[in-house]
């Protein structure tokens, strides 16, 4: 039996999948609210749904059976601003479960983030280290929340304090892929244009303020949301592999590469407009990322990523051209 926190978010929700069709036994915990996002788990087979205010106590009463638990629960609006809010549910929350999971000797994954390494002027180095990750800045409190829990586990490593059986933290690049449809203005660029793009409308890139980058040059380290379930999949059969690792694709392209994948695939020309970035985005944009990925390989992770080019393809016409476009 598995928990998954988080269990009908975009990442989340693709982890159900993936495990409802391996047959796992499967226990989700995440709130539904008032949006379609229940539909993100209506084609899977759960054991049990918990509502995560009442998570703690649940896995005192029956979380003997657990074999690990992926924890993905969290406030991921980059924007949000209610910063008690972002304490109460990522970091408390992530941290009670570190406990628990300690206790109990029971598997933790959970989800960082590449919003911990801020505006990158220190590179996209995953080491593990109290030091290392001192150096970062985050530029907002969604990121900061994601970096405090890695230094206190960094700070437990150092001081050789008793941790669960195997524990890791997912620094997540820019993820897209099917189920995401419900996360508004933080749904991917994919997502946000497709069907503006169908329409004919242009699809609009920004301006570039740096010389070094063209417009629609800017550029992202693109990782399909399959990728990012494979590796956690790959995981929970590779018990004694620990660590904090990045989950990216490996290699950063450019937001015209992007915009050309998705015309690809619907078979149309190319059409983009280049837009003036909003002034308040200027001084916090993100130029270039890419996610060093060597560490997770030489932990054992083989596989290689889907190109943008295939992640595109396969996302628009499996899902956003399909009448049910959910996995």
């Amino acid at each position: 039996m598995l928990l998954v926190t988080g269990a009908a978010g975009f990442i989340g929700s693709n982890i159900v999948a993936a495990l409802s069709e391996r047959d796992r036994e499967i226990v989700v915990c995440d709130w539904l609210c008032s949006d379609e996002r229940w539909r993100n788990l209506a084609k899977h087979d759960v054991a049990d749904l918990i509502d995560p205010e009442g998570l703690l106590r649940w896995l005192n009463q029956k979380g003997g059976g657990l074999q690990g638990v992926v924890h993905m629960g969290a406030i991921s609006t980059t924007t949000e601003t209610d910063v008690n809010l972002i304490v109460a549910r990522n970091i408390r929350a992530t941290l009670d479960l570190l406990d628990w999971c300690t206790e109990a000797q029971v598997p933790l994954i959970y989800a960082s983030s590449a919003a911990t390494y801020g505006d990158g002027t220190q590179g996209f180095d995953d080491a593990f280290s109290r030091d290392s990750l001192a150096q970062l800045r985050p530029l907002n409190a969604y990121g900061w929340s994601k970096h405090v829990v890695d230094r206190k586990v960094a700070r437990m490593v150092a001081e050789g304090a008793r941790l669960p059986p195997q524990w890791v933290g997912l620094k997540f690049f820019n993820v897209y892929g099917p189920n995401e449809y419900h996360k508004g203005s933080m749904r991917s660029v994919i997502a946000k244009n497709f069907s503006e793009i169908q329409r004919g409308t242009p699809m609009r890139l920004f301006r570039s303020h740096k010389s070094e980058y063209p417009d629609g040059g800017q550029k992202r380290d693109f990782i399909y949301v399959r990728d990012c379930v494979d590796v956690i999949l790959w995981l929970l059969e590779n018990p004694k592999v620990s660590g904090l690792y990045n989950l990216g694709s490996g290699q950063a392209r450019t937001w015209l590469d992007l915009a050309n994948a998705m015309f690809a695939a619907l078979g149309r020309p190319a059409n983009v407009e280049i837009i003036e970035m909003p002034v308040e985005l200027q001084s916090k944009y993100q130029y270039f990322t890419q996610a060093r990925m060597d560490r997770l390989r030489s932990a054992g992770y083989v596989q290689p990523f889907t190109s943008l080019e295939d992640g595109v393809r396969d996302y628009v016409s499996q899902y956003l051209m399909q009448g049910d476009p959910y996995r």
